[in-house]
């Protein structure tokens, strides 16, 4: 991407779109649709799929997703031609591309931001782990729609602030791939809070299980430490505030009284409220509610990569 290309130029997520949400990430995915920062899930967290942006529906269309047993058998494309006055105007140039959504609406129809798309659904494309959301990503409104690959870059207009953590917590919350911590503590509540790495500085993504992740606010390349160890490295994003990260090879480890178990990775996100470490266990694990634990992160031969 060049400051010549305007084709490429960053789309800005205000407040207003990503506030309708409990949670947001750019980078927490395995898919290329994801690479490099360029599309955003968002997670109502009741069920809900409310619009992130107004516009025509262009199209409907049900897509095959990967056979899981805890998943749907399809999934389901939304196309919506973005309404004009969208972001100041931007909105006249893009296309929006929403997946992981059952729809409740038709083409023809028009919706305004917040108006109920349908009902999300529990997609093959999701790890067991993945809690329900919407997959949001632009195009050009000259684009192709339908493709995988080829969606414009987002970025949040947000402030976003790091959360502290000494890797210590107590478990509130546990799945058969997952376990949910209440640590580190939301440092401000109503803001968009994720993470710090050791430097402060807020990050995003799957470490280490996917291959990459992004920092919010990094000044440029450089390396990214989290729990005293160094887990990835930084590029600049051009044009905006923020650097994709390539995670490092690490093993994240798990340790209770008389217990220690390696995990697959911590999924990370933005948060208004909901907060806490999500740590994640693809073979399973043997944590209950209420176990106190210290989680270390080491350099290793090679992460548990799941993608």
């Amino acid at each position: 991407m060049t400051a010549d290309a305007p084709a490429e130029r960053p789309v800005a997520l205000p407040d207003s779109l990503l506030g309708r949400y409990a949670r947001f990430s750019c980078y927490n995915s395995p898919y290329p649709a994801h690479d490099r920062g360029r599309a955003v899930d968002l997670y109502p967290d009741d069920g809900t799929a409310p619009a992130p942006v107004p516009g025509e529906i262009v199209a409907t269309r049900t897509v095959g997703c990967p056979d899981r047993p805890y998943a749907v058998d399809h999934d389901h494309l939304i196309v919506v031609d973005v309404a004009d006055d969208w972001a100041d105007g931007r909105g006249a140039d893009l296309l929006a591309r929403i997946l992981h959504v059952d729809p409740g609406v038709d083409a023809g129809d028009w919706v305004d931001a917040g108006d109920s798309l349908g009902e999300t659904v529990r997609s093959g494309f999701f790890g067991r782990w993945v809690d329900d959301h919407l997959h949001l990503g632009f195009r050009p409104a000259d684009a192709n729609p339908y493709r995988a690959s080829g969606s414009l870059p987002v970025v949040p207009d947000v402030e976003i602030r790091g959360s502290s953590w000494d890797g210590r917590g107590t478990v509130v919350g546990v799945g058969k791939t997952y376990v949910r911590l209440d640590a580190p503590v939301h440092p401000d509540p109503g803001a968009w809070a994720t993470l710090a790495a050791d430097d402060g500085t807020p990050v995003d993504g799957g470490v280490a299980h996917y291959s990459g992740g992004g920092a919010y606010g990094a000044g440029g390349a450089g390396s990214v430490s989290l729990l005293g160890a160094e887990v990835g490295t930084t590029t600049p994003r051009e044009g905006v505030v923020g650097a994709d990260v390539d995670w490092g090879e690490i093993a994240v480890t798990v340790e209770a009284e008389g217990q220690s178990e390696r995990a697959t990775g911590l999924s990370l996100f933005a948060s208004r409220e909901d907060f806490g470490t999500k740590i994640v266990f693809h073979e399973g694990h043997d944590f209950a509610v209420g176990d106190d634990v210290r989680v270390s992160v080491e350099l290793a031969e090679s992460s548990i990569r799941l993608a």
